[in-house]
């Protein structure tokens, strides 16, 4: 969870000081992760390779999505809506699935929503809206991506099949604005460590751990990463804490974890 809290922060780091731009950290993002889960791949032998180009289109999506965003929004605040995206998406197809959740599962999906609106609701405290729409598309990207994988027999080959096929993907980056016009060697260091360390490794660490877990723990454990990416925050980028942030925040997690303990009970 520290790994991928970690891409929030290095993002901002890089982004929000204007050491990169966007369309080459996720260049340069995506395609070392690649190399790196495809080597490993050619470790495990794998002779066919993994995944599908719909997940890879999803995960590209995501990719562009969270960089655009930190160009906008604090790495906190970013983090917070990504998680809150990507619950709300999951968590309405299984609705729409006819999945129907309990009263007490929608007493915490109400909490959590009406939380979420109040942080994006206009004011002195609010996060840029564009940036905002721009993490709330990422995380719908992450969340069906994170759904079409939910089925994969070798969910980490199956990543590192759609980190190798969206490689190729980049290329189409060249058509944004800002396209390689701002390129230091910070900025390349930290989309580096965002790929191979937060990303690649991250995910093999993930990967690793995931089938020791229940599945009530697996997505208990995830709400801590809006919480990392804070602390990390306040401490290596200077960013405050605003009131209206941790308020909105607590009641998104406590609303989504009173969703996620009722629905394993049930």
């Amino acid at each position: 969870m520290a790994a991928f809290a970690a891409n929030s922060l290095l993002a901002r780091a890089a982004l929000g000081a204007a050491a990169i731009d966007a369309a080459s950290f996720t260049a340069i993002r995506l395609c070392s992760g690649a190399a790196l889960l495809g080597l490993l791949l050619v470790v495990r032998r794998r002779r066919r390779l993994p995944g599908n180009f719909v997940s890879a289109a999803a995960l590209f999506v995501y990719a562009i999505g969270f960089s655009l965003a930190y160009l906008r929004l604090g790495a906190a605040t970013g983090a917070l809506i990504l998680f809150a995206s990507v619950q709300a998406s999951m968590i309405g197809w299984g609705i729409l699935r006819r999945d129907h959740p309990t009263r007490i599962e929608l007493a915490g999906l109400a909490v959590a929503f009406i939380a979420f609106v109040a942080l994006l609701l206009p004011g002195l405290a609010a996060p840029d809206p564009l940036g905002s729409l721009l993490m709330i598309c990422a995380g719908v990207a992450w969340g069906v991506y994170s759904l079409r994988g939910a089925g994969a027999d070798t969910p980490l080959d199956a990543t590192a099949g759609n980190f190798i096929r969206a490689a190729p993907l980049c290329l189409l980056l060249i058509f944004l604005p800002d396209a390689a016009t701002n390129v230091t060697e910070p900025g390349i260091a930290a989309a580096l460590l965002s790929g191979l360390v937060a990303s690649a490794l991250g995910y093999a660490i993930w990967y690793q751990a995931l089938p020791r877990l229940r599945r009530v723990q697996a997505a208990t454990v995830q709400l801590t990463v809006p919480l990392i990416a804070a602390v990390g925050a306040v401490l290596f980028l200077s960013e405050a804490l605003t009131t209206r942030l941790v308020v909105s925040g607590s009641c998104i997690l406590g609303g989504v974890a009173i969703a996620i303990l009722t629905r394993q009970k049930r």
